[in-house]
Parts: structure tokens; C-alpha cells; sequence
């Protein structure tokens, strides 16, 4: 069914909403061949904006060829390469002779073969828990500059959820993020077709830790961040979604709706269509209540269950956050919420950030990364 609020996948054309600064700058950074990370947290728009731009580049008649390997299920180094590999072979290969031709040419002195019809290593390595070697590692991470040089034109790379790759036993996953940045690094700017990676992540102070304090791809990668999408236009956005359907909203109930869900496009859509399946009409106050009563249901088992894994100091960092409080360390705010002592204060703020539950913006003021869960722990855990 076409309906206007869309939240089980990303979106491009006239269902996208704002975001056309983003899109602009991500397009004259893999025009000009630079490489980009974006972190935001879960269904904050992210393939939405690299969608779109590739979608507005397609338009303007700019040629390319695009690859996206979603390292979700990621475990192992070699299992990394592989979905990379295949990926990318995919995205330019129509006919299996094409696939094996390029893993002949491109892949030639590694453990890749082509074999009945599918990338894989040869039978002999993966049989001995195989352990990609550096030749193994750069051939593939070198692929799509190599594809560039072949078809003639860009190749863009989307890596989804990149910062899994830190799941790997550490000096695995080094020795990917030094190689990965060598081959960026070194990238000859003279040659006329290039290859750029979008890393894309959903944990937000993981990416941090890749790309801010660690500097595994220091001054190689541009930080491309994504600013909360135009009230006005999220606003709009919805009040002529409903309209499409004849249906009728005040805009002070939408106001209230967007703040609430702090601008996030999917919470947004995903309550919106709850309203529009529950109302034929009117939409009013009860509507909305009702509905976020259903959204809630979904989502609390989640909140519990991350609330129930919090300790008690963690718990009381977050009440703090909720009542405006930003000197933790003050003596203070450690005697108000038993915070102990200052250097408890850090610890507690580390565990809470590698759960990815809050982070820290650039005045170092903490941010919830899921507004629901803060709504949830306000007005349902703390009753606030």
C-alpha cells in the first residue's frame, strides 16, 4: 500500500525530507574523490542521504558505480574481505564469466577464487580457519580503484555499519584500518577515475572512538555529520502526508510530535503512520496518545532490558542528564545523585557511552541517542 510515512526503509525522491545541505556536500566530496564517514545513531537518515545524493548525481548524468556490504554479522577478517569482494564483483559484473574474469585479473596471487558460480577463498585455507594475509587484505581494499580504472568511472563503496570491524580480535582489525588507510592515503590523484568509501555506522561512540580518538585514518576521511532535519519541513512533512489521505491535524500537535521524537525522520513516520491507521478523520490529541501507547509497547521490552543491564551509578548519571545537571564532577552533583567521587563520575560516563546509550557533542554536553528511550526513562522509569 503507498502511504506517505515510510520507516521500513530508506527513502530517496519525494519522500525524502530536508537534509539538501548534507546532500550537496556529499556530492562535491565523491565528485573529488574523498573518502567520508557518517555516524548517527539507528534510523537517523543515514542511507537516505547517500541514497538521495546518488540518486540527485544519476540525474545530473554523472556516471558511476556503487557497492554497499553491510558488516553486521561481521566476525572474522575473512569473512569482511569476502562480502566486500562479492560486493563489489556484483555491482559490475552481469554473467558469471564477467565475476571470474575480474577475480582472474584483479585478485590474481591471493586466496580468492571464483568457483561454481560464487566469490569465495580456495577450499584449502578456508578449511584451516583461514586468516586473510596482507596481500589478501590490500588486493580487496585496492579492488574498487582497480574496477574505477577498468570500467572508467567512479566507484563509490558503502561499508554499513563499519565500526563492527572492532569485533575482530584487535590486531585484526589493526592491521585492516592500516592497510585500508595506506590504500587511501596513497591514492594517485592523477588518474581520472577514482574510488571513494562511505563508512557508515550506527554506533555512534564506536565511529568516535575510529575516527577521533584513535585517528586510524587521521586528515584520510571526511566527517560528514547530519544536523536535525528543518522543523518546518519535518512539520510539512507530515501535516500533507496526512492530507493525502484526507485527513486533518493541527500543526501544534505536529510541533509536539517532532520535538518529542527530537527530529528523527523514522520515529517520526513510523508514529505518524500509526496515527493515519487509526483515524479516518480528524486527528486530535486522543489519536496521538493512543498511538504512542502502541509505539511504546514495541519498543519497551528493548528499554527494560537496557535499563535492567544499567548499575545503579549508571542509572543515577542518566537522572542526572534528565534533570539538566552538566557538572557531573562537581561536588555537588555527586553528593545529590551518589556519583561516589569525580573519578567514578568518568567510569560511569565511559560505560554508558560504549553502550551507546548517551554521548557527548562538542561542549561536552551529554545527548540521549534514542529519544524514545529518554522518554521512556523520564516519564515511565523515573516517573519524572
Amino acid at each position: 500500500m503507498d502511504t506517505p510515512f515510510i520507516y521500513d526503509k530508506f527513502v530517496t525522491g519525494k519522500n525524502f525530507v530536508g537534509r539538501k545541505t548534507e546532500c550537496h556536500v556529499l556530492q562535491n566530496l565523491l565528485e573529488n574523490g574523498e573518502n567520508i564517514c557518517i555516524y548517527e545513531p539507528p534510523r537517523a537518515g543515514k542511507m537516505s542521504v547517500i541514497q538521495q545524493t546518488m540518486l540527485n548525481m544519476r540525474l545530473s548524468g554523472y556516471r558511476f558505480t556503487a557497492a554497499t556490504a553491510d558488516l553486521f554479522n561481521i566476525r572474522s577478517a575473512g569473512g569482511f574481505l569476502l562480502r566486500l569482494g562479492a560486493s563489489l564483483i556484483r555491482s559490475v559484473a552481469s554473467t558469471p564469466a564477467e565475476y571470474e574474469e575480474i577475480v582472474g585479473s584483479c585478485l590474481e596471487g591471493t586466496h580468492f577464487v571464483f568457483d561454481q558460480q560464487r566469490f569465495s577463498a580456495s577450499d584449502e585455507v578456508l578449511s584451516l580457519n583461514w586468516a586473510p594475509d596482507e596481500n589478501d587484505i590490500r588486493k580487496i581494499l585496492e579492488l574498487p580503484g582497480n574496477i574505477a580504472l577498468r570500467k572508467e568511472m567512479p566507484v563509490f563503496v558503502i561499508l554499513e555499519e563499519f565500526q563492527n570491524l572492532m569485533n575482530l580480535e584487535e590486531p585484526e582489525y589493526e592491521k585492516i584500518f592500516r592497510i585500508m588507510y595506506g590504500v587511501i592515503s596513497g591514492r594517485d590523484r592523477t588518474q581520472p577515475f577514482h574510488a571513494s568509501y562511505i563508512m557508515s555506522g550506527s554506533k555512534v561512540n564506536a565511529m568516535k572512538l575510529i575516527f577521533e580518538e584513535k585517528k586510524y585514518f587521521y586528515r584520510s576521511i571526511e566527517h560528514l555529520p547530519l544536523n536535525e532535519i528543518d522543523e518546518r519541513e519535518m512539520v510539512d512533512h507530515v501535516i500533507r502526508g496526512f492530507l493525502t489521505g484526507g485527513k486533518v491535524i493541527e500543526k501544534d500537535l505536529v510541533i509536539g510530535t517532532v520535538r518529542l521524537f527530537a527530529g528523527n525522520p523514522w520515529y517520526i513516520n513510523h508514529f505518524s503512520s500509526i496515527c493515519d491507521s487509526l483515524s479516518k478523520g480528524y486527528m486530535n490529541e486522543g489519536i496521538l496518545m493512543d498511538a504512542l501507547g502502541i509505539l511504546m509497547s514495541v519498543h519497551e521490552p528493548k528499554f527494560k532490558a537496557i535499563a535492567d543491564d544499567l548499575t545503579t551509578h549508571q542509572l543515577s548519571l542518566l537522572r542526572a542528564i534528565l534533570d539538566n545537571e552538566s557538572k557531573f564532577s562537581s561536588v555537588e552533583v555527586i553528593e545529590k545523585y551518589g556519583l561516589n567521587s569525580s573519578a567514578n563520575v568518568r567510569r560511569v560516563k565511559d560505560a554508558l557511552r560504549k553502550k551507546e546509550i548517551i554521548t557527548f557533542d562538542d561542549k561536552d554536553k551529554a545527548v540521549f541517542l534514542d529519544p524514545l528511550l529518554r522518554y521512556w526513562l523520564e516519564k515511565y522509569f523515573f516517573e519524572l
